[in-house]
């Protein structure tokens, strides 16, 4: 049967992450049953998480349209598009790069109309500090110290291609693209990066040092995988 290939988007705030689990809401258990087959999917975002633009695949007869398939979803859970991928093609496997964005609200008063996709973080910021931070995320470290210490991971180097900060009034936006990531490692970067605001520290843990010895991990709703990249495709 041919492969599809399609791109999702949902609000992760009233689904307990993405692998399906018995008698819980999750983004696979929804998305299978509205599709009717086994999904294997780019990104398994963890609960809280929001995606803008997952890719998943599954194997089907028909290429089923985008608007078909929303017509069985929940409102915070849409098909952006939908179409025959290359023959073997698979959504995780075939990923070379995972694109994610971690949003920050740094004044005193929350936003109640975005507080479910940016952390508040009323506390003082040196953006400079945070910049140095990210410009030494880049590149293959040792990222232990950014992973629980309970893990299934064997290895845990990891390329990452981009890391940086942006700005805009009251608000700051992480940006992270990396070759594969560990479980919970951009949260807990950022975390680090909150709690201490100390490039030096920082850099050092980057060679393999152990988890205790890294900053919080921060909050999951601030959290949203943006982009998957497959070979010289964005």
């Amino acid at each position: 049967m041919p492969t599809l290939r399609a791109t999702v988007a949902y609000d992760g705030t009233e689904f307990r992450g993405w692998a399906r689990q018995p008698g819980l809401r999750t983004v696979e258990g929804v998305l299978a049953e509205a599709v009717g087959q086994e999904l294997t999917v780019a990104g398994r975002t963890d609960a809280g998480v929001h995606a803008a633009a997952n890719v998943v695949s599954w194997q089907e007869e028909r290429v089923r349209s985008a608007r078909e398939l929303n017509a069985a979803l929940p409102p915070d859970l849409a098909v952006l598009s939908v179409e025959e991928a290359a023959e073997g093609f698979d959504a995780r496997a075939d990923a070379r790069r995972r694109s994610y964005v971690y949003r920050i609200l740094n004044r005193s008063q929350p936003d109640p109309f975005t507080r479910r996709f940016e952390v508040h973080h009323p506390r003082r910021i040196d953006g400079d500090v945070l910049d140095a931070c990210a410009a030494a995320a880049v590149g293959q470290h040792d990222f232990t110290a950014f992973t629980p210490t309970e893990t299934q991971h064997v290895f845990f180097e990891r390329t990452v291609l981009e890391a940086r900060w942006e700005r805009d009034g009251d608000r700051l936006t992480f940006h992270l693209t990396a070759d594969a990531l560990l479980r919970h490692m951009v949260r807990i970067l950022v975390g680090t990066m909150l709690e201490f605001q100390d490039a030096d520290r920082f850099t050092a843990l980057l060679a393999g040092a152990p988890r205790s010895e890294a900053g919080r991990t921060a909050p999951p709703h601030g959290l949203t995988l943006a982009a998957v990249g497959y070979g010289d495709r964005p």
